[in-house]
């Protein structure tokens, strides 16, 4: 076994691999019209399964940032809520979240909204606005986002965590205060440290995306499943479904591991 090597430094023939099994499975998606076919259809959903990622990772981000700050704080009521919810939400399986949240969570929000404007609309503070329903993709992406806010929590817990006490006690010396201490000296450094593993939970909610389905919403598993039930084409269909995601996932993973070495190139010059 190997224990000197670095796997940074090995030419990527894995790589190779799988850009000549892409390149083989693009000519034949492109030169038969059956698999074409069946591209052009699911390819409808990429759009869907982008947005409903890209939102609530963005949202899970800002929410397991919250948490962890509330975490690291110095006060205790907001270090046990912060803790509460992290180990709650992570003991919840995702699917179970999703159905939870899209047919507990949602309606009750929309109750709830409505029950604190309705007083509001009668004394002629604000306009009559009545909030009948929350769409499914936005449920959908309200649990993707509570569910991932977790694991992200604790991703920017270890990171900022890891940054030397001391930087940030000479910091407070200088008389930065705590916003200045964050955003000048504990986030930048935090950062290198939670890429790599908040990176990872990117790619993973493109995967756990296709969980929406479930609900309805137009992604690409959805869409293929509709395309496959009704031309009974189950092999060519979950192929493309496996190849877009393929596409997608190492598509990603490459660009997060590129902009891993960068900003480790960077830390390393003097």
């Amino acid at each position: 076994m190997r224990t000197d090597g670095d796997s940074e430094t090995d030419f990527p023939y894995w790589l190779v691999a799988i850009v000549a099994i892409g390149a083989v499975l693009s000519y034949v998606i492109f030169t038969n019209d059956l698999y074409s076919k069946v591209f052009n259809a699911i390819s409808r959903g990429v759009e869907i399964t982008v947005f409903v990622t890209l939102v609530g990772f963005a949202l899970a981000s800002l929410v397991g940032l919250t948490v962890a700050m509330m975490g690291l704080s110095g006060s205790l009521a907001l270090r046990q809520i912060a803790r509460f919810y992290v180990e709650v939400i992570r003991g919840v399986p995702i699917l179970v979240l999703l159905f939870y949240i899209a047919f507990v969570g949602a309606p009750a929000l929309v109750w709830l909204i409505n029950a604190v404007t309705a007083p509001l609309q009668a004394a002629g503070l604000m306009d009559e606005v009545l909030v009948r329903d929350i769409s499914l993709m936005w449920r959908a992406i309200l649990a993707l986002m509570i569910g991932y806010s977790a694991f992200i929590a604790e991703v920017f817990r270890a990171g900022i965590l890891a940054v030397d006490k001391g930087q940030i006690e000479a910091a407070e010396a200088l008389g930065l205060n705590a916003w200045q201490r964050f955003r000048l000296i504990v986030f930048p450094q935090a950062i290198r440290t939670i890429l790599p593993p908040l990176g990872n939970d990117f790619v993973a909610m493109v995967k756990d995306s296709s969980l929406v389905s479930v609900l309805g919403v137009a992604d690409i598993a959805q869409v293929g499943k509709v395309y496959a039930a009704g031309s009974f084409r189950y092999f060519e269909t979950y192929s493309i479904v496996a190849y877009i995601y393929l596409i997608l996932t190492i598509g990603l993973s490459l660009a997060l591991r590129r902009l891993e070495l960068r900003l480790r190139r960077a830390e390393e010059k003097p």
